[in-house]
Protein backbone atom coordinates (compact mmCIF):
# COMPACT_ATOMS: atom_id res chain seq x y z
CA UNK A 1 0.00 0.00 0.00
CA UNK A 2 1.38 3.61 -0.81
CA UNK A 3 1.86 5.82 2.54
CA UNK A 4 -0.07 8.29 0.78
CA UNK A 5 -3.86 6.50 1.48
CA UNK A 6 -5.05 5.29 4.79
CA UNK A 7 -6.42 2.18 3.19
CA UNK A 8 -6.13 0.35 0.15
CA UNK A 9 -9.65 0.10 -0.54
CA UNK A 10 -12.42 1.64 1.25
CA UNK A 11 -16.00 -0.08 1.09
CA UNK A 12 -19.36 2.27 1.83
CA UNK A 13 -21.54 -0.36 2.77
CA UNK A 14 -21.78 -3.28 4.62
CA UNK A 15 -24.20 -5.54 2.98
CA UNK A 16 -23.80 -8.78 1.10
CA UNK A 17 -22.15 -6.80 -1.52
CA UNK A 18 -19.47 -4.91 0.48
CA UNK A 19 -18.99 -7.52 2.65
CA UNK A 20 -18.43 -10.06 -0.45
CA UNK A 21 -15.74 -7.48 -1.53
CA UNK A 22 -14.31 -6.93 1.31
CA UNK A 23 -13.28 -10.92 2.67
CA UNK A 24 -12.36 -10.75 -1.64
CA UNK A 25 -9.91 -7.79 -0.87
CA UNK A 26 -8.35 -8.97 1.97
CA UNK A 27 -8.19 -12.20 0.29
CA UNK A 28 -5.90 -10.26 -2.41
CA UNK A 29 -3.52 -8.00 0.37
CA UNK A 30 -5.48 -5.15 0.31
CA UNK A 31 -5.78 -3.20 3.37
CA UNK A 32 -9.74 -2.80 3.92
CA UNK A 33 -12.12 -0.46 5.66
CA UNK A 34 -16.06 -0.90 5.73
CA UNK A 35 -18.44 1.65 6.41
CA UNK A 36 -21.49 1.23 7.53
CA UNK A 37 -23.95 3.45 9.28
CA UNK A 38 -27.18 1.05 10.00
CA UNK A 39 -27.45 -2.77 10.63
CA UNK A 40 -24.28 -5.06 9.31
CA UNK A 41 -25.44 -7.04 6.09
CA UNK A 42 -27.91 -4.67 4.60
CA UNK A 43 -30.98 -5.37 3.27
CA UNK A 44 -30.53 -9.30 2.75
CA UNK A 45 -29.14 -10.19 6.20
CA UNK A 46 -31.57 -7.81 8.13
CA UNK A 47 -34.68 -6.99 6.09
CA UNK A 48 -34.51 -9.20 3.02
CA UNK A 49 -33.35 -12.99 2.03
CA UNK A 50 -32.79 -13.80 5.23
CA UNK A 51 -35.88 -13.31 7.52
CA UNK A 52 -38.41 -14.14 4.57
CA UNK A 53 -36.50 -17.44 4.10
CA UNK A 54 -37.19 -18.16 7.68
CA UNK A 55 -40.86 -17.31 7.50
CA UNK A 56 -41.07 -19.54 4.32
CA UNK A 57 -39.43 -22.22 5.72
CA UNK A 58 -42.00 -22.19 9.19
CA UNK A 59 -44.52 -21.00 7.50
CA UNK A 60 -44.30 -23.87 4.54
CA UNK A 61 -43.99 -26.39 7.23
CA UNK A 62 -47.32 -25.63 8.50
CA UNK A 63 -49.02 -25.74 4.74
CA UNK A 64 -47.39 -29.91 4.50
CA UNK A 65 -48.45 -30.41 7.86
CA UNK A 66 -52.37 -29.43 7.15
CA UNK A 67 -52.04 -30.80 4.04
CA UNK A 68 -54.27 -34.15 4.61
CA UNK A 69 -54.41 -35.50 1.17
CA UNK A 70 -50.89 -34.77 0.33
CA UNK A 71 -49.97 -36.98 3.70
CA UNK A 72 -52.77 -39.15 2.98
CA UNK A 73 -50.96 -40.10 -0.28
CA UNK A 74 -48.15 -41.23 1.87
CA UNK A 75 -49.91 -43.10 4.15
CA UNK A 76 -49.63 -40.61 6.98
CA UNK A 77 -52.67 -39.14 9.32
CA UNK A 78 -51.75 -36.18 12.07
CA UNK A 79 -54.68 -34.45 13.99
CA UNK A 80 -54.98 -30.69 14.46
CA UNK A 81 -51.58 -28.47 13.30
CA UNK A 82 -50.98 -25.52 15.50
CA UNK A 83 -48.59 -22.82 15.07
CA UNK A 84 -47.19 -20.19 17.43
CA UNK A 85 -46.75 -16.79 15.83
CA UNK A 86 -44.46 -15.47 18.12
CA UNK A 87 -42.27 -17.96 17.62
CA UNK A 88 -41.69 -18.17 14.27
CA UNK A 89 -40.78 -14.38 14.03
CA UNK A 90 -38.71 -15.09 16.73
CA UNK A 91 -36.82 -18.13 14.48
CA UNK A 92 -36.63 -15.38 12.09
CA UNK A 93 -35.44 -12.62 14.37
CA UNK A 94 -32.72 -15.14 15.18
CA UNK A 95 -31.30 -16.14 12.02
CA UNK A 96 -30.97 -12.36 11.66
CA UNK A 97 -28.69 -12.03 14.82
CA UNK A 98 -27.00 -15.07 14.31
CA UNK A 99 -25.57 -14.00 10.46
CA UNK A 100 -25.19 -10.80 11.33
CA UNK A 101 -22.91 -11.72 13.79
CA UNK A 102 -21.42 -14.31 11.39
CA UNK A 103 -21.08 -11.49 9.15
CA UNK A 104 -18.89 -8.86 11.53
CA UNK A 105 -16.88 -11.27 13.06
CA UNK A 106 -15.77 -12.88 9.75
CA UNK A 107 -14.29 -9.07 8.57
CA UNK A 108 -13.14 -8.58 12.21
CA UNK A 109 -11.54 -11.60 12.29
CA UNK A 110 -10.04 -11.00 9.03
CA UNK A 111 -8.48 -7.18 9.92
CA UNK A 112 -11.01 -4.94 8.06
CA UNK A 113 -11.94 -2.34 10.04
CA UNK A 114 -15.45 -1.75 10.42
CA UNK A 115 -16.13 2.16 10.86
CA UNK A 116 -19.59 2.69 11.65
CA UNK A 117 -21.37 6.15 10.08
CA UNK A 118 -22.16 7.65 7.55
CA UNK A 119 -19.62 7.59 4.51
CA UNK A 120 -19.76 9.56 1.19
CA UNK A 121 -17.11 11.03 -0.97
CA UNK A 122 -15.36 13.61 -0.21
CA UNK A 123 -13.12 14.44 -3.59
CA UNK A 124 -11.17 11.87 -5.62
CA UNK A 125 -10.10 9.13 -3.01
CA UNK A 126 -11.57 10.21 -0.09
CA UNK A 127 -14.16 9.59 1.99
CA UNK A 128 -16.00 11.66 4.98
CA UNK A 129 -17.55 9.55 7.61
CA UNK A 130 -20.33 11.19 9.90
CA UNK A 131 -20.62 10.10 13.37
CA UNK A 132 -22.56 11.25 16.66
CA UNK A 133 -19.06 12.55 17.42
CA UNK A 134 -18.01 14.63 14.55
CA UNK A 135 -16.83 13.69 10.96
CA UNK A 136 -13.67 12.29 9.79
CA UNK A 137 -11.48 11.68 6.49
CA UNK A 138 -10.28 8.88 5.31
CA UNK A 139 -8.00 7.97 2.32
CA UNK A 140 -8.13 5.33 -0.02
CA UNK A 141 -6.06 4.34 -3.46
CA UNK A 142 -9.41 2.64 -4.68
CA UNK A 143 -13.58 3.17 -3.02
CA UNK A 144 -16.54 1.14 -3.94
CA UNK A 145 -19.77 1.97 -3.22
CA UNK A 146 -22.12 -0.41 -2.05
CA UNK A 147 -25.12 1.45 -0.18
CA UNK A 148 -27.98 -1.33 -1.70
CA UNK A 149 -31.44 -0.26 -1.73
CA UNK A 150 -34.92 0.47 -0.23
CA UNK A 151 -38.77 -0.28 -0.85
CA UNK A 152 -40.66 1.62 -3.71
CA UNK A 153 -43.64 3.74 -2.37
CA UNK A 154 -45.72 4.76 -4.94
CA UNK A 155 -46.83 7.96 -5.05
CA UNK A 156 -50.65 8.17 -3.06
CA UNK A 157 -49.99 4.97 -0.68
CA UNK A 158 -48.95 6.19 2.99
CA UNK A 159 -47.27 3.89 4.83
CA UNK A 160 -48.02 3.39 8.79
CA UNK A 161 -45.51 0.47 9.44
CA UNK A 162 -48.21 -1.20 11.00
CA UNK A 163 -51.01 -1.61 8.80
CA UNK A 164 -50.02 -0.40 6.01
CA UNK A 165 -46.33 -1.59 5.47
CA UNK A 166 -43.62 -2.61 2.99
CA UNK A 167 -41.31 -6.11 3.47
CA UNK A 168 -39.11 -4.26 5.71
CA UNK A 169 -41.71 -4.75 8.53
CA UNK A 170 -43.28 -7.71 7.14
CA UNK A 171 -40.21 -9.96 7.90
CA UNK A 172 -40.90 -9.08 11.28
CA UNK A 173 -44.37 -10.67 11.50
CA UNK A 174 -45.54 -8.80 14.45
CA UNK A 175 -49.18 -9.56 13.37
CA UNK A 176 -51.54 -11.92 11.33
CA UNK A 177 -54.27 -9.94 9.50
CA UNK A 178 -57.24 -11.96 8.79
CA UNK A 179 -57.06 -9.96 5.50
CA UNK A 180 -54.21 -8.90 3.76
CA UNK A 181 -53.79 -7.04 0.46
CA UNK A 182 -50.60 -7.18 -1.43
CA UNK A 183 -49.27 -4.78 -3.98
CA UNK A 184 -47.32 -6.42 -6.39
CA UNK A 185 -47.20 -9.96 -7.52
CA UNK A 186 -43.44 -9.76 -8.04
CA UNK A 187 -40.82 -12.12 -5.66
CA UNK A 188 -41.97 -10.03 -2.92
CA UNK A 189 -45.44 -10.21 -3.19
CA UNK A 190 -45.65 -14.10 -4.17
CA UNK A 191 -43.24 -15.08 -1.33
CA UNK A 192 -45.14 -12.94 1.21
CA UNK A 193 -48.56 -14.08 -0.39
CA UNK A 194 -46.58 -18.13 0.59
CA UNK A 195 -46.78 -17.08 4.04
CA UNK A 196 -50.01 -15.18 4.67
CA UNK A 197 -51.50 -17.96 3.21
CA UNK A 198 -49.71 -21.06 4.65
CA UNK A 199 -50.71 -19.03 8.31
CA UNK A 200 -54.80 -18.69 7.34
CA UNK A 201 -54.64 -15.12 6.02
CA UNK A 202 -57.49 -14.07 3.74
CA UNK A 203 -55.52 -12.13 0.66
CA UNK A 204 -55.91 -10.07 -2.15
CA UNK A 205 -53.47 -9.20 -4.95
CA UNK A 206 -53.13 -6.09 -6.90
CA UNK A 207 -51.38 -6.18 -9.84
CA UNK A 208 -51.15 -2.70 -12.38
CA UNK A 209 -49.67 -4.49 -15.09
CA UNK A 210 -52.28 -6.95 -17.61
CA UNK A 211 -50.76 -10.28 -16.18
CA UNK A 212 -49.96 -11.61 -13.07
CA UNK A 213 -45.80 -12.64 -11.99
CA UNK A 214 -45.32 -10.10 -14.95
CA UNK A 215 -41.18 -10.73 -14.90
CA UNK A 216 -41.65 -14.80 -15.27
CA UNK A 217 -40.95 -16.59 -18.38
CA UNK A 218 -44.80 -16.85 -19.42
CA UNK A 219 -45.16 -20.67 -19.48
CA UNK A 220 -43.91 -21.04 -16.15
CA UNK A 221 -45.95 -17.96 -15.00
CA UNK A 222 -49.36 -19.51 -15.92
CA UNK A 223 -48.11 -23.02 -14.27
CA UNK A 224 -47.41 -20.76 -11.71
CA UNK A 225 -50.18 -19.38 -10.93
CA UNK A 226 -52.69 -22.07 -11.14
CA UNK A 227 -50.62 -23.42 -8.04
CA UNK A 228 -49.39 -20.39 -6.36
CA UNK A 229 -52.36 -17.98 -6.50
CA UNK A 230 -55.59 -19.30 -8.01
CA UNK A 231 -55.20 -22.98 -6.06
CA UNK A 232 -55.34 -20.89 -2.87
CA UNK A 233 -58.31 -19.18 -3.36
CA UNK A 234 -56.49 -15.64 -3.34
CA UNK A 235 -58.25 -12.85 -5.04
CA UNK A 236 -56.44 -11.09 -7.95
CA UNK A 237 -57.10 -8.00 -9.80
CA UNK A 238 -54.95 -7.36 -12.71
CA UNK A 239 -54.59 -4.24 -14.86
CA UNK A 240 -55.24 -2.22 -11.69
CA UNK A 241 -53.31 -0.34 -9.04
CA UNK A 242 -54.01 1.05 -5.87
CA UNK A 243 -53.97 4.73 -6.79
CA UNK A 244 -54.47 5.52 -2.99
CA UNK A 245 -53.80 3.38 0.48
CA UNK A 246 -54.92 5.00 3.68
CA UNK A 247 -53.69 3.22 6.78
CA UNK A 248 -55.98 1.99 9.96
CA UNK A 249 -58.91 -0.05 11.08
CA UNK A 250 -59.46 -0.92 8.45
CA UNK A 251 -57.19 0.17 6.05
CA UNK A 252 -58.72 1.95 2.95
CA UNK A 253 -57.63 1.40 -0.63
CA UNK A 254 -58.98 3.08 -3.91
CA UNK A 255 -58.65 1.12 -7.30
CA UNK A 256 -57.93 2.28 -10.31
CA UNK A 257 -57.63 1.23 -13.64
CA UNK A 258 -53.77 1.40 -14.91
CA UNK A 259 -54.29 2.31 -18.48
CA UNK A 260 -57.05 5.13 -18.01
CA UNK A 261 -56.73 5.95 -14.49
CA UNK A 262 -60.37 5.86 -14.17
CA UNK A 263 -61.70 4.99 -10.42
CA UNK A 264 -63.07 0.97 -10.00
CA UNK A 265 -63.56 0.18 -6.39
CA UNK A 266 -62.86 0.80 -3.07
CA UNK A 267 -61.62 -1.75 -0.51
CA UNK A 268 -61.42 -2.20 3.24
CA UNK A 269 -58.94 -4.74 4.60
CA UNK A 270 -57.20 -5.39 7.65
CA UNK A 271 -53.42 -4.56 6.44
CA UNK A 272 -51.70 -4.17 3.07
CA UNK A 273 -48.77 -4.86 2.21
CA UNK A 274 -46.42 -2.86 -0.15
CA UNK A 275 -44.43 -5.03 -2.36
CA UNK A 276 -43.94 -3.12 -5.52
CA UNK A 277 -40.01 -3.70 -5.62
CA UNK A 278 -37.06 -1.14 -4.81
CA UNK A 279 -35.02 1.56 -5.31
CA UNK A 280 -31.42 2.31 -5.38
CA UNK A 281 -30.23 4.14 -1.48
CA UNK A 282 -28.07 6.75 -4.31
CA UNK A 283 -28.65 10.13 -2.20
CA UNK A 284 -26.52 11.54 -0.02
CA UNK A 285 -23.30 9.81 -1.18
CA UNK A 286 -21.21 12.78 -2.41
CA UNK A 287 -20.88 11.73 -5.68
CA UNK A 288 -21.74 15.57 -7.30
CA UNK A 289 -17.95 16.40 -5.32
CA UNK A 290 -16.48 14.31 -8.50
CA UNK A 291 -18.96 15.45 -10.84
CA UNK A 292 -20.65 12.21 -10.97
CA UNK A 293 -24.62 12.15 -11.86
CA UNK A 294 -27.12 9.44 -11.32
CA UNK A 295 -28.96 7.87 -14.26
CA UNK A 296 -32.56 9.03 -14.73
CA UNK A 297 -33.64 6.26 -11.63
CA UNK A 298 -31.04 7.50 -9.93
CA UNK A 299 -28.60 4.21 -10.31
CA UNK A 300 -25.16 5.15 -10.39
CA UNK A 301 -23.73 4.39 -13.90
CA UNK A 302 -21.07 1.60 -13.67
CA UNK A 303 -19.16 -0.34 -16.75
CA UNK A 304 -18.86 -4.35 -16.46
CA UNK A 305 -15.84 -3.91 -14.49
CA UNK A 306 -18.27 -2.03 -12.30
CA UNK A 307 -16.11 1.05 -12.77
CA UNK A 308 -18.17 4.42 -12.28
CA UNK A 309 -18.60 6.64 -15.07
CA UNK A 310 -19.14 10.35 -15.40
CA UNK A 311 -20.08 11.36 -18.92
CA UNK A 312 -19.48 7.67 -20.52
CA UNK A 313 -15.87 8.12 -19.16
CA UNK A 314 -14.36 6.43 -16.23
CA UNK A 315 -14.36 7.82 -13.31
CA UNK A 316 -10.83 6.32 -11.86
CA UNK A 317 -10.68 4.64 -8.32
CA UNK A 318 -14.13 4.59 -7.76
CA UNK A 319 -16.45 1.63 -8.37
CA UNK A 320 -20.03 0.74 -7.30
CA UNK A 321 -21.77 -2.68 -6.89
CA UNK A 322 -25.15 -3.93 -5.63
CA UNK A 323 -28.17 -2.53 -6.17
CA UNK A 324 -26.87 0.87 -6.87
CA UNK A 325 -25.94 0.32 -9.99
CA UNK A 326 -29.17 -1.62 -10.85
CA UNK A 327 -27.84 -4.21 -12.95
CA UNK A 328 -29.36 -7.08 -11.49
CA UNK A 329 -30.61 -6.50 -7.72
CA UNK A 330 -30.09 -9.51 -6.78
CA UNK A 331 -27.79 -10.00 -3.33
CA UNK A 332 -25.77 -13.14 -4.62
CA UNK A 333 -25.14 -10.50 -7.97
CA UNK A 334 -24.25 -7.86 -5.42
CA UNK A 335 -21.44 -10.16 -3.98
CA UNK A 336 -20.39 -11.56 -7.54
CA UNK A 337 -19.90 -7.58 -8.28
CA UNK A 338 -18.28 -7.02 -5.10
CA UNK A 339 -15.16 -9.54 -6.48
CA UNK A 340 -15.47 -8.57 -9.93
CA UNK A 341 -14.40 -4.83 -8.84
CA UNK A 342 -11.78 -5.84 -6.47
CA UNK A 343 -10.20 -8.39 -9.44
CA UNK A 344 -9.89 -5.26 -11.81
CA UNK A 345 -8.42 -3.04 -8.90
CA UNK A 346 -6.21 -5.46 -8.21
CA UNK A 347 -5.18 -5.15 -12.33
CA UNK A 348 -6.98 -8.64 -13.56
CA UNK A 349 -9.83 -7.76 -15.95
CA UNK A 350 -12.94 -9.30 -15.07
CA UNK A 351 -16.21 -8.40 -16.59
CA UNK A 352 -19.73 -9.53 -15.19
CA UNK A 353 -22.11 -11.75 -17.07
CA UNK A 354 -25.74 -11.36 -16.24
CA UNK A 355 -26.94 -13.84 -18.45
CA UNK A 356 -25.77 -16.91 -16.06
CA UNK A 357 -26.87 -14.89 -12.63
CA UNK A 358 -29.72 -17.08 -11.83
CA UNK A 359 -32.67 -16.00 -9.41
CA UNK A 360 -35.25 -17.99 -7.16
CA UNK A 361 -38.64 -17.45 -5.60
CA UNK A 362 -38.80 -19.22 -2.61
CA UNK A 363 -42.65 -20.08 -2.52
CA UNK A 364 -43.77 -23.62 -2.21
CA UNK A 365 -42.85 -25.26 -5.00
CA UNK A 366 -40.25 -22.95 -5.60
CA UNK A 367 -39.79 -20.71 -9.12
CA UNK A 368 -36.37 -19.88 -10.58
CA UNK A 369 -34.16 -19.14 -13.49
CA UNK A 370 -31.15 -17.83 -15.30
CA UNK A 371 -30.78 -16.04 -19.18
CA UNK A 372 -33.36 -15.18 -21.16
CA UNK A 373 -37.22 -15.90 -21.46
CA UNK A 374 -38.42 -17.38 -24.58
CA UNK A 375 -39.69 -13.79 -25.14
CA UNK A 376 -36.77 -12.15 -24.54
CA UNK A 377 -34.71 -14.72 -26.89
CA UNK A 378 -37.26 -14.25 -29.43
CA UNK A 379 -36.34 -10.39 -29.56
CA UNK A 380 -32.77 -10.84 -29.37
CA UNK A 381 -32.76 -13.66 -31.90
CA UNK A 382 -34.60 -11.46 -34.19
CA UNK A 383 -32.64 -8.94 -34.16
CA UNK A 384 -29.53 -11.28 -34.50
CA UNK A 385 -30.41 -13.20 -37.10
CA UNK A 386 -31.38 -16.83 -35.45
CA UNK A 387 -34.69 -18.47 -34.61
CA UNK A 388 -35.26 -19.61 -30.96
CA UNK A 389 -36.22 -23.62 -29.63
CA UNK A 390 -37.70 -24.68 -26.48
CA UNK A 391 -38.44 -27.97 -24.55
CA UNK A 392 -39.79 -28.41 -21.71
CA UNK A 393 -40.45 -31.48 -19.33
CA UNK A 394 -42.54 -32.21 -16.36
CA UNK A 395 -42.03 -33.28 -12.80
CA UNK A 396 -45.36 -35.40 -12.94
CA UNK A 397 -43.09 -37.69 -14.82
CA UNK A 398 -40.49 -37.93 -12.96
CA UNK A 399 -39.65 -41.03 -10.35
CA UNK A 400 -38.11 -38.40 -7.11
CA UNK A 401 -40.96 -36.16 -7.71
CA UNK A 402 -43.70 -39.09 -7.62
CA UNK A 403 -42.34 -40.34 -4.46
CA UNK A 404 -42.73 -36.96 -2.70
CA UNK A 405 -46.11 -37.01 -4.06
CA UNK A 406 -44.67 -33.67 -5.23
CA UNK A 407 -45.89 -33.83 -9.20
CA UNK A 408 -46.51 -29.93 -9.73
CA UNK A 409 -43.78 -28.39 -11.96
CA UNK A 410 -42.27 -27.68 -15.01
CA UNK A 411 -38.84 -27.08 -16.53
CA UNK A 412 -38.15 -25.21 -19.31
CA UNK A 413 -35.11 -24.85 -21.77
CA UNK A 414 -34.51 -22.04 -24.07
CA UNK A 415 -32.00 -22.47 -26.94
CA UNK A 416 -30.84 -21.56 -30.43
CA UNK A 417 -32.09 -23.78 -32.85
CA UNK A 418 -28.47 -22.91 -34.77
CA UNK A 419 -25.95 -24.01 -32.47
CA UNK A 420 -28.26 -25.60 -29.69
CA UNK A 421 -26.85 -22.81 -27.21
CA UNK A 422 -28.96 -22.26 -23.95
CA UNK A 423 -30.05 -18.75 -23.69
CA UNK A 424 -32.37 -19.72 -20.44
CA UNK A 425 -33.73 -22.15 -17.93
CA UNK A 426 -37.02 -21.73 -15.66
CA UNK A 427 -38.04 -24.36 -13.43
CA UNK A 428 -41.56 -24.14 -11.53
CA UNK A 429 -41.17 -27.09 -9.37
CA UNK A 430 -39.85 -28.80 -5.53
CA UNK A 431 -36.34 -27.18 -4.89
CA UNK A 432 -36.25 -25.57 -8.18
CA UNK A 433 -33.76 -22.73 -6.21
CA UNK A 434 -31.41 -25.97 -6.02
CA UNK A 435 -32.02 -27.21 -9.48
CA UNK A 436 -31.15 -24.07 -11.39
CA UNK A 437 -27.42 -24.32 -11.23
CA UNK A 438 -26.51 -26.71 -13.43
CA UNK A 439 -28.23 -24.44 -15.93
CA UNK A 440 -26.16 -21.46 -14.80
CA UNK A 441 -22.81 -23.11 -14.87
CA UNK A 442 -23.99 -24.97 -18.11
CA UNK A 443 -24.93 -20.69 -19.57
CA UNK A 444 -21.69 -19.19 -18.11
CA UNK A 445 -19.50 -21.91 -20.00
CA UNK A 446 -22.20 -21.13 -23.36
CA UNK A 447 -22.97 -25.28 -23.34
CA UNK A 448 -25.23 -26.57 -25.86
CA UNK A 449 -28.21 -28.42 -25.41
CA UNK A 450 -26.77 -31.70 -27.46
CA UNK A 451 -23.91 -31.53 -25.29
CA UNK A 452 -25.90 -31.13 -22.22
CA UNK A 453 -28.46 -34.07 -23.06
CA UNK A 454 -25.20 -36.48 -22.96
CA UNK A 455 -24.71 -35.81 -19.10
CA UNK A 456 -25.88 -38.08 -16.75
CA UNK A 457 -27.99 -37.39 -14.03
CA UNK A 458 -28.38 -39.54 -10.92
CA UNK A 459 -31.08 -41.64 -10.48
CA UNK A 460 -34.11 -41.21 -8.63
CA UNK A 461 -33.56 -37.41 -8.71
CA UNK A 462 -35.06 -34.20 -9.46
CA UNK A 463 -32.40 -33.43 -11.60
CA UNK A 464 -33.39 -35.94 -14.02
CA UNK A 465 -36.29 -33.09 -15.20
CA UNK A 466 -33.41 -31.16 -16.57
CA UNK A 467 -32.05 -34.50 -17.98
CA UNK A 468 -35.20 -35.21 -19.89
CA UNK A 469 -35.67 -31.67 -21.30
CA UNK A 470 -32.30 -31.58 -22.85
CA UNK A 471 -32.70 -34.83 -24.05
CA UNK A 472 -36.41 -33.52 -26.09
CA UNK A 473 -34.10 -31.67 -28.45
CA UNK A 474 -33.34 -33.31 -31.68
CA UNK A 475 -29.64 -32.43 -33.37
Amino acid sequence: MSQVFDYDLVIIGAGVGGHGAALHAVSCGLKTAIVEAADMGGTCVNRGCIPSKALLAASGRVRELRDAHHLKTLGIQLGSVEFDRQAISDHACDLVSKIQGDLTNSLKRLGVDIIRGWGKIAGIQKVVVSTDSGEKIITAKDIILSPGSVPFVPPGIEVDGKTVFTSDQGVKLEWLPDWIAIIGSGYIGLEFSDIYSALGCEITMIEALDQLMPGFDRDIAKLAERTLITGRDIETYVGIYARKVIPGSPVVIELADFKTKEFVDVLEVDACLVATGRIPATQNLGLESIGVELDRRNFIPVNDSMAVLSSGEVVPHLWAIGDANGKMMLAHAASAQGIIAVENICGRHKEADYLSVPAAAFTHPEISYVGLTEAAAKEKGSIEGWTVGTTRSYFKGNSKALAEAEVDGMAKVVYRQDTGEVLGVHIFGLHASDLIHEASAAIANRQTVHNLAHLVHAHPTLSEVLDEAYKKVRS
